[in-house]
């Protein structure tokens, strides 16, 4: 949310929430407008969450502060027996978000000397007002799916770019390969997260999970692209096993999309790996090496594809349910 749309949605939930406590001829109308401005959350989910916890907190400040008031009167040492009580208790209940404007409710018994219900009745009355109008605001939450969409579609062509790289250095036999493009990757994969977790906290209902762990899948593909890397660097293959490599990655790179399964390229990666049982055992320690890192090479890029896979398949599952 941008910093004009904050500022918009704040000032609107509290002059409407003040305007709304004073039109109803509440005393202290102007803190209803405190309080909607202190509800305000960035998603709907932890504003309806909060608001939850703040009733919760005010009836126990107001419980606490009318017994105080009661049996110590309307003086300092109450309102410090009040909060010595009441803040323990609410860090201990987990409601401690309430502090701030359960206590100014509170000091408004103070300035009246009152407890009676009418009053009580009153703060309480704020309180919802305020939290209402913040509910209300938090309705409103811009659209994040072109985002999240320029993420799929920036992962997707940096996942192209590291396999096309792996295909080049398997082709001409250039093993300086320092992973930035897979750092990159993680990078933006951490922001991709960070916004649809973020998305995800501004549906309250009807929602599903797909974007978060669409992301998750690649950063595990991810994790297996670093180990490959380093893999890479080491590689010293025949032409034919570098040229089948190859093949494999540049194949891959070209089925990166979120709808295809990518079922052929795992039997692809079968074929080849019984293909290279078959072939005589090495007879030296290079050659051994050699064949140690061709078959790691293959499993890893199985491992990387039947991730894919798996995911794609679960939410066939889901959507089919």
């Amino acid at each position: 949310m941008s910093l004009l749309q904050r500022t918009i949605k704040l000032t609107l939930a509290t002059c409407l929430a003040a305007w709304l406590a004073d039109f109803l001829g509440l005393t202290y109308s102007t803190s209803a407008g405190i309080i909607a401005i202190l509800s305000i959350s960035d998603t709907r989910r932890s504003t309806a969450k909060l608001a939850g916890n703040r009733f919760l907190s005010t009836l126990l400040a107001l419980a606490i502060g009318s017994l105080a008031f009661h049996f110590l009167g309307f003086n300092l040492g109450a309102l410090a027996l009040y909060i010595a009580v009441y803040v323990p208790l609410a860090f201990r209940l987990g409601w401690e978000i309430g502090i701030t404007p359960s206590t100014v409710l509170v000091t408004h018994l103070l300035l009246e000397k009152s407890i009676s219900w009418p009053l009580l009745g009153n703060e309480l009355t704020l309180f919802l007002i305020g939290t209402s109008f913040a509910l209300l605001a938090n309705l409103y939450m811009p659209s994040r799916q072109q985002e999240i969409n320029s993420y799929h579609e920036q992962v997707k062509e940096q996942l192209k770019k590291i396999l096309l790289r792996f295909e080049y250095f398997l082709k001409s036999g250039d093993g300086r390969n320092d992973a930035t493009l897979i750092k990159e990757l993680d990078d933006i994969l951490q922001e991709a997260l960070q916004l649809v977790y973020l998305d995800h906290s501004n549906h309250l209902f009807h929602q599903t999970n797909y974007h978060i762990h669409y992301f998750e899948m690649r950063q595990a593909q991810n994790r297996i692209l670093e180990d490959m890397a380093g893999n890479i660097n080491n590689c010293q293959l025949a032409a034919s096993e570098s040229l089948i490599l190859a093949r494999l990655f540049s194949k891959t790179a070209q089925q990166l999309s979120q709808e295809n399964p990518a079922h052929e390229l795992v039997e692809e990666i079968e074929t080849c790996l019984a293909v290279f049982r078959e072939r005589p055992l090495p007879k030296t320690r290079q050659e051994f090496e050699t064949r140690a890192t061709l078959l790691q090479l293959l499993r890893d890029l199985e491992t990387f594809i039947k991730i894919k896979v798996e995911f794609y398949q679960n939410y066939q599952k889901v959507q089919a349910s």
